[in-house]
């Protein structure tokens, strides 16, 4: 149960702990947003074989890494868990497995060292690192508007202050992430397919192939991602037995990256119209990565007046900085959570609005 309104806690510097799906993380932030340590561990390789995450080897690599990267990270920044502020840790959403494990540990280290902690939404994560101090020349005001784009969402998010987040329009289907996934692995790319398609792309036509764009110039800022995927398996199934040549790859390839550039820009623009007073436009999320992707938003924002900010692709990914970075924004709010506050596989960014 989150508690709210109690007195500040000391200022200091905070552990965050993000374990939500494929990335063990953990990271040291002071109040001003320093980054006095970072550790990430991958787990690609673990994975890879399947083609996607396998969510009993995540929550075991996590359990197995964590407590070594932990100590490692207070070993570099000069530090003891007495020396915390307090211990957050991501609850949510995502894998109940390694939730579990790194709110377990978050949480037995607050005890430990009689320390407050805080159960934190993985996505308001990605929605406030916009606001760490340096990203950019100027740090957005709220409101701000916000692009999530990742693996398991595809979001538009008018953020108007710190646990206060309206939901503008979200994917009908398919996440933008997922859908670069599996339209990866269709054309016989490894894992994980949303970079490897995006290199394919810079080596093909993107006008050769005819792809669908859902959705676009509808009324609102709702995604739909499942048409454009099918079409690619059709096309797919249409040519002759045996791996595609590279060149046909990346040709469907570069015009699959241009369907879902063109659908993402036509939606920031029916986003700003439904949030006009925004002082930014940010992108988070591992699609975010997208250097495409990136470019036409940015152009679309600055159509609108708006400066658009994008994270270092290192915070555009899982990582524990956000989560530090989020927890620092709470605690200045005043609000910490109860060692009772559960996991939550699926925890809406919008169900954080009081």
């Amino acid at each position: 149960m989150e508690r709210k309104g109690e007195p500040h806690p000391p200022g200091g510097p905070v552990l965050g702990i993000e374990s939500s799906c494929d990335e063990t993380a953990a990271a040291i932030l002071a109040p001003d947003g320093r980054i006095l340590a970072e550790r990430v561990l991958s787990q690609i390789a673990d994975h890879a074989a399947f083609g996607g995450v396998v969510p009993e080897i995540a929550a075991r690599a996590h359990l197995a890494a964590l407590d070594a990267m932990v100590k490692d990270a207070l070993g570099e920044a000069g530090l003891g868990f007495a020396d915390l502020a307090a211990i957050a840790g991501t609850a949510g959403p995502g894998l109940i497995g390694g939730l579990l494990v790194g709110t377990g540990y978050a949480k037995g280290a607050a005890i430990a060292a009689g320390k407050p902690y805080l159960a934190l939404n993985h996505l308001e994560a990605h929605a406030l690192t916009a606001r760490l101090p340096g990203l950019a020349p100027v740090q957005p005001g709220f409101p701000y508007l916000l692009l999530l784009l990742s693996g398991g969402h595809s979001q538009c998010v008018a953020v108007e202050g710190v646990g206060r987040y309206r939901l503008l329009g979200s994917t009908l289907d398919d996440a933008v992430g997922e859908a670069f996934d599996k339209s990866a692995k269709l054309l016989g790319l490894p894992y994980p397919g949303g970079p490897a398609l995006e290199a394919l792309a810079r080596e093909g036509d993107a006008a050769a192939v005819a792809l669908p764009r859902p959705l676009l110039h509808r009324e609102g800022c709702d995604f739909s991602f499942s048409g454009l995927k099918t079409a690619v398996v059709q096309l797919v199934a249409a040519e002759p037995p045996g791996p595609l040549a590279r060149a046909r790859a990346a040709d469907i390839a570069a015009s699959f990256q241009a369907a879902v550039t063109d659908i993402l820009g036509d939606r920031l623009v029916h986003a700003l119209a439904l949030c006009p007073d925004a002082s930014a436009v940010i992108i988070a999320g591992g699609v975010a990565a997208n250097s495409a992707i990136r470019a036409r938003l940015a152009e679309v924002a600055a159509k609108a007046s708006k400066p658009l900010i994008a994270p270092p692709l290192r915070l555009c990914t899982d990582n524990a900085v956000m989560v530090a970075w989020a927890a620092q924004e709470r605690l200045r709010a005043g609000q910490v959570s109860g060692l009772d506050a559960p996991c939550k596989p699926r925890w809406p960014l919008d169900q954080l609005t009081p």
